[in-house]
């Protein structure tokens, strides 16, 4: 059966990353992002260079209008999607207390319940078909207390691990990929200047996909690209939670 994957976040940066792997191997796309005018160039160049299906979605997740007509398409079993990426997210500039209540709200919408609400619901056809990937994108800030975007990270990668040994045994494979810094449009969005960060912390998108991918193919609940983050996921692990914070925020 031809693979068909839906991705939210599919505009720019690791979704589009996505999309452009997926149609090389010959997969069908069901593109989700807020730009219509971005989904329909990307999904032209991807039909033109790989000749697979490409369907786009403007949805904003956000609302539950846009949520909704994700899950409806998750739902349709006459053009199942095999794989699910949960791509979707952003960071926030102001710490908790500083950031108004309905900012920090939406933020924990995109990055866990939007994930949870198209996991559920992709769950079922995959349950019924005894086979599926989902791919979680969570983030190397999940392992180290930093702020709310480190919390939500958190609670994905938590969920993934679990939920990748639950279903495991039906053929399901769910898989957090935790990059650290790659050079993607996220950073500029959140009007960061990225000389901030050293120059060996950056990855780029197409390696991250790329490792992403080849883990949950493998099966892996945690995927952490490159060998330099996998040191840092475990230096955050034991040292001092001080210490790690200070890092994190440096880094920032």
């Amino acid at each position: 059966m031809t693979q068909t994957v839906l991705i939210t976040g599919a505009t720019s940066g690791l979704g589009a990353e996505f999309a452009r792997q997926l149609a090389a191997k010959g997969a069908n796309l069901v593109l989700v992002g807020r730009n219509a005018e971005r989904l329909e160039h990307n999904a032209a160049r991807l039909q033109a260079d790989h000749g697979v299906g490409v369907e786009t979605m403007a949805a904003d997740l956000h609302t539950d209008a846009g949520v909704d007509e994700v899950v409806v398409r998750l739902e349709d079993s006459s053009s199942p999607v095999t794989t699910l990426i949960n791509n979707a997210g952003y960071g926030l500039v102001e710490p908790f207390a500083d950031s108004p209540l309905e900012t920090e709200l939406d933020h924990l919408k995109i990055h866990v319940t939007v994930p949870l609400t198209l996991s559920h619901t992709a769950l079922q056809g995959m349950r019924r078909r005894g086979s599926g990937h989902i791919i979680n994108i969570a983030s190397v800030a999940g392992f180290t207390p930093r702020g709310t975007y480190g919390a939500v990270k958190a609670a994905m990668i938590s969920f993934s691990r679990w939920a990748n040994i639950q279903y495991g045994g039906e053929g399901i494979s769910v898989t957090a990929l935790c990059p650290g810094f790659v050079h993607t449009e996220f950073h500029q969005r959140m009007k960061v200047d990225k000389r901030s960060v050293p120059s060996w912390m950056w990855l780029n998108a197409p390696d991250v996909v790329a490792e992403g991918l080849r883990d949950a193919a493998r099966g892996k609940g945690v995927s952490i690209p490159s060998i330099r983050y996998k040191v840092l996921a475990g230096f955050a692990r034991f040292a001092p939670p001080s210490l790690v914070a200070a890092f994190a925020w440096r880094g920032r």
